[in-house]
């Protein structure tokens, strides 16, 4: 029986979930969130690896995640995703199984909103593979009388241009093929439902544009080796639509560490707070 949102989910767990990708679902992946075969063939093209970008994790993480929240009563019409951070161990391998467990951390009350945090861990034949964090914001879930949580420390971006600036663009087809991947939230693709939600229509995946975001770091600060990427954060803060530029602005901070921005061509902030850590080379 599901459990209401409450500071009481805090704890909550899954037996341990047992997940498996396949070759097919890694180059699935690579061009649901961008890749072109010029620039990026060892992540679109078999015989080449293939590599797998570290944002891929989200994807297996996703689905313990659902498990999680499978044990929770909201409405999925509310549900938005607020952060995301990836950390990984070594390279996600081109196919694999592997077992994870989804766990419950936090449970903020905002009032209009709940917050919830859900941690997977990820482990395979060869131990710890990758661990996910993410925070989801459903609104009207809020006023059960729950703490409002600690106020975040603010990542301040330099006052300079930025080290790169990454630009993609967007293909109308791009949410439509993300949820191939496995998230089916009918709010990216349903027209009716999107505006059931309160938005005038469909929507990317947040995931999906953190892949888009992945992908540029993973080419700015590793030189597209992904045994040189070991986190990334990043907060959700406005929609990206089909069609839309996806620039990011990627600001060194130090030797291994550098923080980033993503924006569309309209200048809206759709990816902040958002940090990098990598092996330099």
């Amino acid at each position: 029986m599901s459990k209401p949102i409450s500071a009481e989910l805090v704890g909550l767990s899954t037996d341990p979930v047992e997940v498996s990708w396949s070759e097919k679902d890694v180059l699935l992946y690579a061009l649901a969130v961008g890749c072109k075969p010029d620039a990026e063939l060892d992540f679109v093209y078999e015989a080449r690896g293939p590599k797998v970008l570290p944002t891929f994790s989200v994807i297996p993480g996703l689905n313990i995640m659902g498990a999680v929240m499978a044990q929770v009563q909201f409405n999925l019409a509310m549900l938005l995703h607020g952060e995301q951070k990836i950390t990984l161990h070594r390279p996600i391998p081109p196919s694999g199984k592997a077992t994870g467990i989804g766990r419950i951390v936090e449970v903020w009350d905002k009032g209009k909103a709940a917050v919830v945090g859900v941690e997977c861990v990820v482990s395979d034949a060869e131990g710890p593979l990758f661990s996910t964090h993410a925070t989801l914001f459903i609104r009207g879930a809020g006023g059960f009388g729950g703490e409002r949580g600690a106020t975040r420390q603010i990542l301040q971006q330099p006052e300079r241009e930025p080290d790169w600036v990454v630009e993609d663009i967007t293909r109308e087809e791009q949410a439509a093929l993300y949820r191939l991947t496995g998230d089916r939230n009918p709010i990216h693709i349903d027209p009716n439902f999107a505006k059931f939600g309160g938005f005038e229509k469909p929507f990317l995946h947040g995931l999906c544009t953190y892949g888009f975001a992945g992908r540029a770091a993973l080419s700015a600060l590793c030189g597209g080796d992904p045994a040189r990427f070991v986190s990334m954060s990043g907060r959700f803060s406005d929609q990206v639509y089909m069609g839309d530029a996806i620039i990011s602005k990627i600001w060194k901070i130090e030797e291994g560490k550098a923080l980033m921005q993503v924006e569309t061509q309209r200048g809206n902030v759709v990816l902040n707070q958002c940090e990098v850590a990598y092996l330099p080379a």
